[in-house]
């Protein structure tokens, strides 16, 4: 420790080494800067701006315009571009009657029905509605053999007479027990899978003096099976192939494990897994 003398003579206290008071300093200006730093980032993530933001929301009121509204007219001449959808008919499946003004089920389709256009409504058909409706559409799909609710048959009169808007409006707003599906199918593939629909119910209600030569040779004689048919029928069999399926489908079953539902089947199963 160095020792200093005073102006008086006398022997003043111990002076800190150079170095000591040089790592003082810098302690304290590290110590500001921190402080400063921290302050900066506080003043960045300030919750006035970055949860109360000073914006307009559309619909409210402003003092800025002088028409006292956040929300702008749009620019006279701007041209709509694929999200008008003026055609109702195509878009909701439905036309106002002249008669009595009603809005009501369109009956013819509003875009061209062709070959590819079926095929891609039997793909979204096995998809998204023959777990209910089943592949033919007779509503044994194989949820309902699990003992879930049924659902019509397409091919009852009721069904088979309703317009082609019914189906489109039953798929994008849902009917009854049923979802609508406006998520998970476009307006296209509604309108796709509405055209397999009439293709099911003409294949269960068709004549053979509508089919061309060509098409009744290729149909099996009464007790024949093809080997398509003999493969449609192992992949989707028109009655399960299980014992606790007995009486099927007048008397559904749940076997168990299936949550929700529970089948006369399952109750009475003399199947050890299920007992």
């Amino acid at each position: 420790m160095i020792q200093r003398r005073s102006t008086e003579g006398k022997v003043g206290q111990a002076v800190p080494p150079v170095n000591s008071i040089k790592d003082d300093r810098r302690n304290r200006l590290s110590y500001l800067s921190g402080l400063a730093l921290l302050a900066l980032m506080l003043a960045g993530c300030s919750r006035l701006d970055m949860q109360d933001q000073p914006k307009g929301k559309y619909e409210r009121g402003s003092d800025f315009f002088a028409d006292g509204r956040y929300g702008r007219p749009e620019v006279d001449g701007t041209i709509p571009r694929g999200s008008l959808n003026e055609d109702v008919a195509y878009y909701e499946g439905k036309y106002t009657d002249p008669k009595d003004a009603l809005e009501k089920d369109i009956d013819a389709f509003p875009l061209v029905v062709d070959k590819p256009l079926i095929e891609r409504g039997h793909q979204r058909f096995d998809a998204f509605c023959a777990p209910c409706h089943g592949r033919i559409g007779n509503g044994l799909g194989m949820i309902v053999r699990r003992g879930f609710k049924q659902p019509p048959s397409y091919h009852i009169d009721r069904l088979r007479n309703a317009p082609v808007g019914h189906f489109y409006d039953v798929i994008t707003n849902g009917y009854g027990a049923m979802l609508n599906y406006s998520q998970q199918l476009s307006v296209r593939d509604r309108w796709a899978v509405v055209a397999y629909i009439r293709a099911l119910q003409y294949s269960q209600n068709a004549s053979m003096n509508d089919l061309p030569a060509e098409a009744k040779a290729r149909i099996p004689a009464a007790g024949q099976t093809t080997p398509e048919m003999q493969a449609a029928l192992a992949n989707e069999p028109l009655a399960p192939k299980d014992p606790d399926f007995y009486n099927w489908p007048n008397v559904p079953a749940t076997p168990a494990g299936v949550p929700g539902v529970h089948g006369a089947g399952a109750a009475k199963s003399n199947q050890p897994e299920r007992k």
